[in-house]
């Protein structure tokens, strides 16, 4: 399973563990993964992600997933979340009467 958030990209980082000695080691950087369920109003059902903390902070602050979905480019969305944001725009489009 993949190290990375799926809206945020964060992923490890690899640097050096220094001792007192300045004897360096290499180390990785994980980010602070969080398996989390959000609700997705237009799908009306909840959703599973492994996100980071700042990630989650990021959907919150903009309204929660379907409104971050939506003013969100694909492009800077991972695949998973990218195709969840197709499946939301399409319950929102077929929602509108025309």
């Amino acid at each position: 399973m993949a190290k990375r958030c799926e809206v945020t990209g964060k992923g490890v980082m690899t640097g050096n563990n220094v001792s007192h000695a300045n004897n360096k080691s290499r180390r990785r950087f994980l980010p602070n993964l969080q398996e989390t369920s959000l609700m997705s109003e237009a799908l009306g059902r909840m959703v599973r992600l492994r996100l980071t903390t700042n990630g989650i902070r990021t959907i919150e602050f903009h309204g929660g997933l379907d409104s971050f979905l939506v003013r969100t480019p694909a492009a800077k969305l991972g695949p998973k979340v990218a195709a969840l944001k197709k499946a939301v725009m399409d319950r929102l489009a077929a929602k509108i009467p025309a």
